[in-house]
């Protein structure tokens, strides 16, 4: 009997193909995540699951599902995931990491340009048929050339952009769990500093840490006092890293110039008040929104279902601890 797997979300057709070669596939053909009760009933009996970040997938629908051996998710980020319980289980959990870096880091860039310069209310302006043409005084930004970017989280995507700044000439501060090596430092041109004076000495603070329990809401009341009255904030990494709630507050109160965003705290709910503030750009989670970068997401998910399913360990393995003291061989 040929393997059988889930996918929460239809994939394109390309890594459609792959599994197809391998398994039976389930596809939920809607718009929306499957209710918990729908992921329960149909992951029953399923080898392998396949979902994206909006599908919980925690431990009541990981006990319901006794043949299940991997989880892949399509994506880099994992917190929908109740990784803890799959790992006691030997649920294997995968993500999609290192596809994405170069896509991500262009859209940081579209996201700190267009917020600087007041993109999308000049886009708004032009298609009004409210515009009077050129004024000295209209839609004024902010330059970004020479200015100095706060780079929180320099992992693969941080290096992405802060190679991006040298472009502008700008000067790039960094901070991060640990630092990073000599070297590194040197070839993109990045200097170290703690927090306090990354925030305070930054005229584009730019978030691309993971949703871990000690980044959940980095960025509060307290850091948005930090920052100068002329900054702006960029988020193309998790909304949780930042309390929404205080951000809008701290915008009305004019703490600092501004905010770009792709990911939210509640997705896809937005605070109220952030849609309301002319200073604030909003994305609908788009920074890895290519084509080309979201087939080859849709590929690496594939891939990990076919070495789960196949004895193998897969090659993004975010719970090695299923695999440890085992070896592993290809099915015949």
């Amino acid at each position: 009997m040929p393997a059988r797997v889930l996918l929460t979300r239809a994939l394109p057709e390309e890594a459609t193909a792959v599994l197809r070669k391998h398994a039976e596939l389930d596809v939920h053909e809607g718009e929306s995540p499957l209710s918990k009760a729908e992921l329960i009933e149909r992951v029953r009996g399923k080898q392998a699951l396949v979902c994206q970040l909006t599908q919980r997938v925690d431990a009541e629908v990981l006990g319901a599902a006794s043949e299940l051996r991997g989880v892949a998710n399509v994506a880099v980020g994992f917190d929908n995931i109740d990784v803890k319980a799959a790992t006691a289980r030997s649920i294997a959990v995968t993500n999609t990491p290192g596809v994405l870096d170069e896509t991500t880091a262009d859209f940081t860039w579209a996201l700190l340009l267009g917020v600087a310069r007041r993109v999308v209310e000049g886009h708004r302006l032009a298609r009004s048929g409210q515009w009077k043409g050129w004024d000295l005084m209209q839609l004024l930004g902010t330059d970004v050339h020479g200015k100095t970017l706060g780079i929180v989280g320099l992992g693969r995507i941080g290096q992405r952009v802060a190679r991006r700044a040298r472009g502008f000439g700008m000067r790039v501060l960094y901070c991060d769990a640990a630092r990073a090596a000599a070297e590194v430092e040197r070839e993109l041109g990045v200097e170290w500093a703690e927090k306090e004076r990354l925030l305070r000495e930054s005229d584009f603070v730019s978030l691309h840490v993971p949703l871990l329990p000690e980044t959940r809401h980095w960025m509060g009341p307290a850091e948005f006092e930090l920052m100068k009255p002329t900054a702006y904030l960029v988020n193309a990494s998790r909304g949780p890293v930042v309390d929404e709630a205080a951000l809008a507050e701290a915008l009305e109160q004019k703490k600092f110039a501004g905010a770009a965003l792709d990911v939210f705290e509640q997705e896809p709910k937005i605070h109220p008040k952030l849609l309301a503030l002319p200073n604030v750009l909003l994305a609908p989670h788009i920074a890895s929104a290519s084509v080309e970068t979201r087939t080859r997401m849709a590929m690496v998910a594939a891939e990990n279902v076919v070495a789960v399913l196949s004895g193998q360990r897969p090659p993004n393995l975010v719970n090695p601890e299923v695999y440890e003291g085992k070896t592993t061989c290809k099915e015949g």
